[in-house]
């Protein structure tokens, strides 16, 4: 590979990411059930019907893949925490069988010298709370903040930093807009509800966590490059629109106390009671924002009801998802959030990586270039002085790749999900030697 960590500012940490659902095995451990539990199990939702219930097994092996992420070379350590493994019912009673999990956790990541940044929430909501509406209830901030009490007040004391929910346009818009994710919902009011109780709960937790004494909190948002598909006003209207809605709303709820006003003309009759008055909660101070980037989409005006509009398949280079590999949208993000939202707020790349079809034995160099490709826009980001602290590979290991199943493989370590051997990859060696130099 092409970087090298000398090539970065002192401090500048390397991290790779995973989430609990997609690598534990939600089967162990007593956890509770989680809509992507009945979610998969209805038909045509996931490729064959595949679910996490034993996924990579971390739960029981987590002690050799942080071994393997020591032996990478890395700072850092990105994981999330299971809300149904904590509290199989969303509320109340504690799983101790959970608690204890995290606990040994951290623990190992601390002494292979990994520092343990934590993500609350990455997509598996209990199932007894989603029987409840689940984001679409505005209780759910509340039950959310008491979570994030009984996770924290066990392992906050020993994580590096802590963001409460990963890619809240995942968890609002994919999820009840387009019914891609659990709970599989196509419903304008579900979602303009779910995007704003996300940003509360977001807002509940950093308090709950002031509260216990933790530093070191921030947010986590995923970016997409709007490219319009031609040099005419409708299409540069419809790439605003899709700008607006997965990238200026969270953005703007969370620094600028308002969302943007091409996405309250369809939101605004659908929007919870009340909302307005929530902005004070929802931009209760973060000390840095994470940024989750892979891809851009080319957007091209359509008939048909609001947003109207449709993607079109572009012409660059695609990975296993069928998603353009666009560096320049890294930089542009990088340097977008800081000269308008975060002005001089640490930042770090939380997520970035490619699936690609791998196979054992074979040179993975299309992961490889995509890498390297990124990691030049991040230094070209800091050499114009955007304040970026880290980047994360998206991921440790194959995994559990939501509505995909397993066949999406994004990770460094290729997983065998027959016999579960773990087997690095030609880019975790070149990864490796590069983090060394």
């Amino acid at each position: 590979m092409r970087f090298k960590r000398s090539e970065f500012p002192e401090g500048f940490l390397f991290s790779a990411a995973t989430s609990s659902y997609q690598i534990e095995g939600h089967g162990f451990g007593g956890a509770g059930k989680t809509h992507w539990d009945t979610f998969a199990a209805t038909p045509g939702n996931v490729v064959r019907a595949e679910h996490g219930q034993r996924a990579c097994d971390h739960y029981h092996r987590f002690e050799e893949d942080l071994d393997l992420a020591r032996d990478l070379g890395l700072d850092a350590y990105r994981f999330s925490t299971s809300w149904a493994r904590v509290m199989p019912e969303g509320r109340g009673n504690v799983n101790p069988e959970g608690l204890d999990f995290y606990d040994r956790l951290v623990d190992a990541m601390l002494e292979r010298g990994l520092k343990p940044q934590a993500t609350l929430y990455h997509w598996e909501l209990p199932v007894a709370l989603a029987d409840l509406g689940g984001w679409r209830n505005p209780d759910l901030p509340n039950w959310f903040a008491d979570f994030t009490e009984v996770i924290m007040g066990r392992i906050g004391d020993r994580v590096f930093s802590c963001a409460p929910i990963n890619e809240p346009w995942c968890v609002g818009w994919l999820s009840h807009f387009m019914g891609h994710h659990a709970p599989g919902l196509r419903d304008i009011r579900a979602t303009a509800h779910a995007m704003h109780h996300v940003l509360v709960a977001h807002g509940r937790a950093v308090q709950v966590m002031r509260g216990l004494g933790m530093k070191n909190l921030g947010a986590v948002c995923n970016f997409e490059y709007a490219q319009p598909v031609d040099n005419s006003a409708a299409a540069a209207e419809a790439a605003g629109l899709y700008d607006a809605y997965y990238n200026r709303f969270f953005l703007g709820g969370l620094f600028q106390g308002s969302y943007p006003e091409e996405m309250m003309v369809a939101f605004a009759p659908h929007m919870p009671q009340g909302w307005e008055d929530d902005f004070d909660l929802i931009q209760t101070p973060i000390d840095w924002l994470g940024l989750n980037y892979y891809t851009r989409k080319v957007i091209a005006p359509a008939d048909g009801a609001w947003p109207a509009h449709a993607e079109v398949e572009g012409p660059l280079n695609k990975t296993q998802m069928g998603w353009e590999i666009y560096p320049e949208g890294l930089h542009h993000f990088l340097a977008w959030v800081h000269e308008n939202y975060t002005k001089g707020l640490p930042l770090y790349v939380t997520e970035n990586g490619m699936a690609n079809a791998d196979l054992l034995g074979r040179e993975d160099t299309e992961r490889m270039a995509y890498l390297d490709d990124h990691l030049d826009a991040a230094k070209s980001a800091i050499a114009q002085d955007v304040p970026l602290e880290g980047y994360t590979f998206w991921s440790l290991l194959d995994n559990y790749e939501w509505a995909f199943g397993y066949e999406k493989r994004f990770g460094l370590i290729h997983v065998d999900f027959d016999t579960l051997k773990r087997t690095p990859k030609a880019s975790y060696h070149a990864i490796a030697k590069a983090l060394s130099q």
